[in-house]
C-alpha cells in the first residue's frame, strides 16, 4: 500500500515539476489553475472511489457551488442563473482543461451583486416594519426560486430582515413587560444603574413600541454593517475560489475536502490538542452556525448551558458591548468573534434545540488535552462493584506509540478497577468520533484471546485484516459498550468487533454514526516542484474503507445496538447517511472467527432490558421530546405578525416545560473515583471538580442506569448457565 502511494506521489511530482506558472500575488489565476490541475489528478488517482468527470458530475458541482455562495438566494437574479446555466454541463470539461471561466463569471457577478445589496438593506432598514401585518416567511430557501428582478429581490431582503428584527423587537418588548412588573423602588434603582452606565440610554419602560421597533431595526442595521464591512468586504478572490474547489471535491464524499493554507494551520492546531476558546466545535448549516460537539472539560462543557444542536445567533464581547449577529456569516469569521484570550467573557445568543431563545455567558479558557484521555469510576449496585470507563477518543502519539495512548490507558484503568473488585465493566463510547485504528485493535485484544478485529480495503489493493495477536486477556467478565449517534469511525469498529464475537452487549441509539472511511492529508506543496506560488494548502482525501469481520461495512449503517434506547437526537439528521454524497454500504467476504466462549445468555439479557425500557417513564419522555425537537427543526414557516409570533413562542415555551423533568431525573447510584485519583485531588482541585461533575452526570444518566442493569443480568445468567452446565 505504501509503495503504491509513493509511486503515485512520484508521478504527481513529475507531472507538475515543469509547470510554468510564475505569478506570486494572492489573487492569482495561474495559482488557481495549478490547484485545479493538482487536485483533479489527486482525486482521479488517489480517492478510494473515484468519480467520472462527466455531465452529471458537472451539474452536481454547479448546484453545490451556487448553494454555497448564495444559500438564501438573496444575491443572484434569475437572469444571472440563466446566464450561468450554459456552464451547467461544461464544468467537467473545464476541469480537464484547467479552465476557470465558470468561476470567474460567477465570482465577478457575486462581487457586483453584493455591492448592490448594501444599498438595498440600508434602504429597507430606513423604514419602520409593521408587525401588525399578517404575513409569513418560509426559511426553507432550497425550495425557493431565484427572483426575476431587483424589485422582488428587495422584497426577499425585506422579509428576511423583518424576520431578523422581530426577534430583537420581542426581546425588547419582553424586557419592557418585565420592568412593568417591578415595584417602584426596584425600578428607580434600575433606572439609576442604566443612567450611571450610559447617560444616553433610557430604560425600555419609558420607550414607546415605535421606539422599541426603531431600536430593534437599528440593531439589525448595525449587525449587517459589521457583517459586510468586517467580513464580506474582507473576502478575497482566493477565499471564494476555495469554496469553488470544495464544491468539486465534496462531490466525491463528505469527508474529502480542500484545506486552504489558513484552514490547514487550524487543522494542525486542533490535532496538536492546543485549543483555546469556549471548547465547542462548530459547523455551518445553511446560514446558521451550529454546535456539533462540546469538548469535555472545556468552558462550554463546564457551564452546562450549551448543548449539541444549539444554533448561535449573536455574539457580543464583554457585558457592555452590543451583540453582533452571525447569521449568514462565514464560519471562520464567526469563530474569530467567539474565540478570545483566556479569562475574557463572550456572550452568545442561542436558539436552543427545543426552539427557545436565550443568551448565555461563557468565560474563555484553555481546553485541556487531559480531558480527551480515558477516565474510570467505580459504582455500587446491590452490594456489587462495577466499573465504568469513559473514552472520548482513540488517541495516540504518532511519533512514539509506546508513549501514552488509548489502549495502554484502558489497560491501566482495567487493572485499577479489578483491584477494586470490579464484577462487570461499562465502556462508554458515546460521542467518541474515532481516532487511531491501531489503538482499536489493541483495545479489542484486551477482551478476547486473539483473532481478527477489522478489515481494511484500499482501491486496487488486496484487503488487509488487522488482528489481535496477543493471547492474554485483561478482562473476561461481563462487558457492555455504550454508543450513540455521534459514536463514529474507530468507535464503530470496536463496537462491531465486540458484537460480532458476542463478547459485549451494545446499548445505545438505533445505530451509530456510520462513518466507515479513512482519510489521509496530502500536502499540496509536496506535489509540486519549484512552485513560486507560496503555500497551496492541503487536501483531505478518502483512501480506505472499513469492514467488520462478518464482512459488512460500517459505512452508512454503522453499528445497530443490541439494546436500543431513545435519546433526544433519535429523529435528528446527524449521521453519515444524512450527509451529501456519502459512499455506499457494501459487503465483502467474512473472515474466520469464533464466538466468545462463555456462560453468558445474551438473548435473555437483551430481552430483559427491552422489557424494562418499555415501562421506563423517563425513556418514554425522552422519546416524546426527541419527536418534538424533530418537529421544531422541520418547521420552516414563521409568522411576521408580532401577536402570532409571540403566541407561537409562548406555545413552544409551554410545550417545552413538560420536558423539564428530564433534567431532574436521579438514580440511586453513587460513583466514586479510584484511589490513585483521590490522592491527586489534594494538589489538583480542578481535577476533583471535573470528576465530581462527571459523577453527578452519571448519577442522572438513565442510559448508564440501564447499562448497569444489563451488566447485572449478564452476571446472573452466567451463574445460572454455569450451574446448569455443571449439573449436566
Amino acid at each position: 500500500m505504501k509503495k503504491k502511494y509513493n509511486v503515485l506521489m512520484l508521478v504527481l511530482l513529475l507531472a507538475f515539476g515543469s509547470c510554468s506558472f510564475t505569478a506570486k500575488v494572492d489573487d492569482d489565476p495561474d495559482k488557481d489553475k495549478l490547484l485545479i490541475q493538482i487536485i483533479t489528478l489527486a482525486l482521479e488517482q488517489l480517492h478510494f472511489q473515484p468519480k467520472d468527470f462527466n455531465d452529471e458530475f458537472s451539474k452536481d458541482v454547479y448546484d453545490t457551488y451556487l448553494q454555497k455562495i448564495d444559500p438564501l438566494k438573496r444575491y443572484f437574479l434569475k437572469s444571472d442563473i440563466e446566464e450561468f446555466a450554459k456552464y451547467k454541463s461544461e464544468i467537467d470539461n473545464q476541469l480537464m482543461n484547467y479552465d476557470i471561466s465558470f468561476f470567474n463569471l460567477t465570482n465577478e457577478r457575486m462581487v457586483k451583486r453584493i455591492n448592490e445589496t448594501k444599498a438595498i438593506y440600508k434602504d429597507i432598514l430606513n423604514t419602520p416594519f409593521d408587525f401588525s401585518i399578517d404575513e409569513d416567511i418560509n426559511t426553507d430557501y432550497e425550495e425557493h426560486d431565484y427572483v426575476k428582478n431587483k424589485k422582488k429581490l428587495k422584497e426577499r431582503w425585506r422579509q428576511q430582515l423583518k424576520f431578523r428584527t422581530i426577534a430583537t423587537y420581542d426581546a425588547l418588548v419582553s424586557e419592557k413587560e418585565e420592568q412593568a412588573k417591578m415595584d417602584s423602588e426596584t425600578l428607580e434603582k434600575l433606572k439609576k444603574e442604566v443612567k450611571d452606565k450610559d447617560d444616553s440610554k433610557k430604560i425600555s419602560l419609558e420607550k414607546t413600541l415605535a421606539e422599541l421597533e426603531a431600536e430593534a431595526r437599528g440593531e439589525t442595521l448595525k449587525n449587517l454593517d459589521i457583517y459586510f464591512t468586517d467580513f464580506i468586504d474582507d473576502m478575497q478572490r482566493k477565499d471564494w475560489f476555495a469554496m469553488y474547489i470544495n464544491s468539486i471535491v465534496e462531490e466525491f464524499d463528505p469527508h474529502t475536502s480542500y484545506m486552504a493554507p489558513t484552514d490547514k494551520d487550524r487543522f494542525d492546531q486542533q490535532i496538536s490538542g492546543q485549543l483555546e476558546g469556549i471548547g465547542a466545535r462548530l459547523q455551518k448549516r445553511m446560514d446558521y452556525t451550529k454546535i456539533t460537539e462540546l469538548i469535555s472539560g472545556g468552558p462550554a462543557w463546564r457551564g452546562k448551558e450549551l448543548e449539541v444542536g444549539d444554533v448561535i445567533l449573536k455574539v457580543r464581547q464583554e457585558e457592555e458591548e452590543e451583540p453582533v449577529s452571525i447569521v449568514g456569516m462565514r464560519i471562520d469569521d464567526a469563530i474569530k468573534l467567539i474565540k478570545g484570550p483566556k479569562g475574557t467573557n463572550v456572550y452568545l445568543t442561542l436558539k436552543k434545540v427545543d426552539g427557545t431563545i436565550e443568551e448565555i455567558s461563557i468565560t474563555r479558557d484553555i481546553v485541556e488535552l487531559e480531558e480527551t484521555y480515558a477516565k474510570s469510576s467505580t459504582v455500587k449496585k446491590n452490594d456489587k462493584t462495577y466499573g465504568v470507563i469513559n473514552l472520548p477518543k482513540f488517541y495516540i502519539d504518532f511519533n512514539d506509540y509506546d508513549n501514552r495512548n488509548a489502549a495502554s490507558d484502558i489497560k491501566k484503568e482495567i487493572e485499577r478497577l479489578k483491584a477494586e473488585g470490579m464484577e462487570g465493566l461499562v465502556l462508554d463510547l458515546r460521542n467518541n468520533g474515532g481516532g487511531s485504528l491501531k489503538t482499536v485493535v489493541d483495545i479489542a485484544g484486551l477482551f478476547i484471546k486473539e483473532g481478527p478485529i477489522v478489515q481494511v480495503r484500499s482501491t486496487g489493493e488486496p484487503k488487509e485484516v488487522l488482528k489481535d495477536k496477543d493471547k492474554s486477556i485483561m478482562w473476561d467478565g461481563p462487558l457492555v459498550i455504550m454508543v450513540n449517534e455521534l459514536s463514529a469511525s474507530a468507535s464503530e469498529i470496536l463496537a462491531a468487533a465486540m458484537q460480532d464475537y458476542k463478547r459485549a452487549i451494545i446499548i445505545g441509539s438505533k445505530q451509530t454514526y456510520g462513518k466507515g472511511t479513512v482519510q489521509n492529508i496530502l500536502e499540496l506543496n509536496r506535489m509540486v516542484r519549484n512552485s513560486s506560488h507560496g503555500d497551496l494548502g492541503a487536501i483531505k482525501i478518502t483512501r480506505q474503507k472499513f469492514y467488520r469481520i462478518n464482512g459488512g461495512s460500517t459505512q452508512l449503517e454503522g453499528v445497530k445496538s443490541d439494546v436500543v434506547v431513545p435519546d433526544r437526537y433519535s429523529f435528528v439528521d446527524i449521521g453519515e447517511r444524512d450527509q451529501e454524497n456519502p459512499l455506499e454500504w457494501d459487503k465483502i467476504d467474512a473472515v474466520d472467527y469464533e464466538f466468545w466462549g462463555n456462560y453468558y445468555d445474551y438473548d435473555a439479557t437483551i430481552s430483559n432490558s427491552k422489557a424494562r425500557m418499555e415501562n421506563n417513564e423517563q425513556l418514554a419522555l425522552i422519546e416524546k421530546n426527541a419527536k418534538w425537537i424533530k418537529e421544531q427543526m422541520d418547521d420552516n414557516v414563521f409568522s411576521l405578525n408580532y401577536e402570532k409570533y409571540k403566541a407561537e413562542l409562548k406555545e413552544d415555551e409551554e410545550t417545552a416545560k413538560q420536558f423539564d423533568a428530564l433534567s431532574d431525573y436521579k438514580t440511586n447510584l453513587t460513583f466514586s473515583s479510584l484511589p490513585y485519583e483521590k490522592a491527586l485531588f489534594a494538589k489538583d482541585t480542578i481535577l476533583e471538580e471535573k470528576r465530581k461533575r462527571w459523577h453527578e452526570s452519571l448519577s442522572q444518566d438513565v442510559y448508564m442506569e440501564e447499562a448497569l442493569n444489563v451488566l447485572e443480568d449478564l452476571k446472573m445468567t452466567y451463574e445460572i448457565k454455569k450451574l446448569a452446565t455443571v449439573k449436566d
